[in-house]
């Protein structure tokens, strides 16, 4: 703390300097007026932009000082006025962060206001207050109760590359962080954008490329490479990593609820490395780790190909969201339609302290309502697997995207499985013969080789045959271990490398899976016939019998083993160009190998 104080003095005192000395240092940096000296009255300016990059200005008057209603101390209450409040309907997002000055003296930023009620009144948070985040403290204080309907003047998130689908999916996944997207266009190849000064407009971008996601602010202090903006936390991540930009209004628009600046996010300058109660911090001509996202889409019915690159923040909460919905967007934008299809989709990940550095994976996917949702469903699920694992951080270099879409069902019922022989050995190999059932076509016949457990015990030995995606109708029905076959990576892992070989190595929808089924014997006599009589593999449909009516015959003996969470099943799979629906099982019996 005795540190802090010092820093800001010798702060204040480099103010001074610059304001006697303003050649020395370029630029002069105003006076502060400490929140002690503002009193109800008072009358002043506050400056931002409206419209292009002009920096204009409007009339604030002091209504009184509000103790501790902001995140980090007292607000100002101040009624803002003038040709520019009318024209755009009072307060209008985006004008976070524009500096308020009394008699030439900067006092703080806009930052606060209330929803459905005056847009001219506000709160403005004190500019000591802000100048503490040049000095990065270490903790950050929880955001303080200041009523039910004073919001911070909302930041609103400027979109462009994106279509309406797309807009629309990430407003869902954003909704919680309290992020709002808008549509925006380009500005003019030749606009220019003047160096930043306290009124300028800015962006702090989230992703940027062929796509860009970015929120609109203002500037309130700049002191040499350093600048302060907003007034109220964006995200409140603390110590952030996004992309700071220049940024271009087209116009303030009036609204009922609220009014909003429209406008779009420019070329990155520098990162926003402080995102806290008092508002966000950014150091210019430096800029932040980011996830590089390579998207190539195919659509197969049209013949239609696009190539698209981006780069989002490296983020543990929001980099995996906007990762995965800037490839829908991509493939959105591709098939240009909506309704029923199938991807193929590709995928690798790149990333530092990963084992194997590579994470692949390939699989399938079908809806018969949103085929480009599916196609990054298993994407986003690897991108939040590596940002969110309990193991260590990793930063992700690296995401290269493949997808192939179809207006065709490319979908297939398993009819039947039979196996070449009905008796076996341990360690011998049976050829699982599966008829399969494409979507409106001639059933097609696809062979897995199986091979039985060197240490299977002898007596029945049940294998399941289903497709990748399936939880079997038996496992269902007796709610065994259903969780671990939807989410395998989710069991408990003893290492960051179990869980990335857990994911890439799981099942596929366009598998045929063929594997030892683990029951008891209560399981399996539950309403049945004793099995190690005839292969009962066309018999789809258990009907299991509630425990108390159970009768056991003694001439049933139940051998098939039961695993250890921690050991793997034996199974065989077989990849194929259909995506694998329902399932059916096999009762083989096995001699003792004598």
């Amino acid at each position: 703390m005795i540190g802090l104080k010092k820093n800001f003095r010798w702060r204040l005192v480099f103010l001074a300097l610059l304001f006697l000395f303003p050649s020395a240092f370029g630029l002069a940096a105003p006076a502060i007026m400490p929140i002690e000296e503002v009193k109800p009255g008072m009358h002043g300016i506050a400056k931002t932009v409206v419209s292009g990059t002009k920096i204009e200005e409007f009339g604030v008057e002091v209504l009184g000082i509000m103790k501790d209603k902001g995140p980090s101390g007292d607000l100002i209450l101040v009624r803002t006025y003038g040709d520019l409040i009318e024209e755009s309907g009072g307060i209008a997002q985006g004008m976070s962060g524009s500096p308020v000055y009394i008699d030439g003296k900067l006092v703080g930023a806009v930052a606060y206001g209330w929803s459905l009620t005056d847009h001219k009144t506000g709160m403005v948070t004190p500019i000591a207050d802000m100048l503490k985040m040049l000095d990065a403290p270490s903790a950050t204080p929880p955001l303080a109760d200041t009523s039910e309907q004073l919001q911070p003047v909302a930041t609103p998130l400027m979109v462009s590359g994106f279509s309406d689908r797309a807009l629309n999916l990430l407003g869902e996944q954003l909704k919680p962080y309290s992020l709002v997207p808008y549509a925006a266009g380009e500005p003019a190849e030749d606009t220019i954008y003047p160096a930043l000064e306290p009124g300028s407009a800015i962006g702090v971008q989230l992703v940027q490329g062929d796509v860009s996601v970015g929120a609109m602010g203002t500037v309130t202090y700049v002191e040499g490479n350093k600048l302060l903006a907003f007034g109220h936390p964006f995200l409140k991540k603390g110590n952030a990593g996004y992309y700071l930009s220049n940024a271009y209004i087209f116009t303030a628009m009036k609204g009922l609820e609220n009014s909003f600046k429209l406008g779009v996010t420019g070329d990155a300058i520098g990162t926003v490395n402080q995102d806290r109660g008092a508002g966000i911090a950014a150091e210019l001509d430096v800029f932040p780790s980011n996830i590089p996202v390579r998207v190539s889409v195919k659509d197969l019915t049209t013949g239609k190909t696009r190539d698209a690159f981006f780069r989002a923040v490296q983020d543990e909460q929001i980099g995996s969201i906007l990762s995965a919905v800037g490839v829908y967007n991509i493939v959105d934008k591709t098939i240009d339609r909506v309704g029923p299809g199938t991807a193929k989709v590709s995928f690798e990940l790149t990333a530092k302290d990963m084992p194997g550095e590579v994470l692949r994976r390939e699989n399938m996917f079908y809806s018969p309502t949103g085929a480009a949702e599916a196609s990054i469903a298993e994407l986003h699920e690897a991108l939040t697997l590596l940002a969110g694992n309990q193991f260590h951080p990793v930063d992700i270099i690296d995401v290269n995207v493949n997808v192939e879409m179809t207006q065709e069902r490319r979908t297939a019922s398993i009819l039947e499985a039979k196996a070449n022989v009905v008796s076996v050995k341990p360690g011998d190999t049976v050829q699982v013969t599966v008829k399969l059932k494409p979507y409106r076509s001639q059933p097609v016949i696809r062979t897995v080789a199986f091979i039985v457990p060197k240490d299977q015990p002898a007596g029945p030995l049940i294998l399941s045959v289903r497709g990748g995606g399936m939880v079997p109708l038996l496992q269902l029905l007796l709610k065994k271990d259903v969780e671990d076959l939807i989410r395998p990576e989710k069991n408990r892992h003893k290492s960051f490398e179990d869980l990335i070989k857990d994911f890439s190595s799981r099942d596929r929808n366009n598998d045929i899976v063929v594997e030892v089924m683990e029951l008891d014997e209560e399981e399996l006599l539950s309403g049945r016939d004793a099995p190690g009589k005839t292969n009962p593999a066309l018999d789809t449909e258990p009907k299991p019998t509630p425990k108390r009516e159970l009768k056991k015959t003694p001439t049933a003996t139940i051998t098939t083993p039961l695993k250890k969470k921690d050991e793997k099943k034996a199974k065989a799979h077989l990849t194929t160009d259909y995506i694998i629906e329902g399932d059916t099982r096999i009762v083989l019996n096995v001699s003792d190998g004598k």
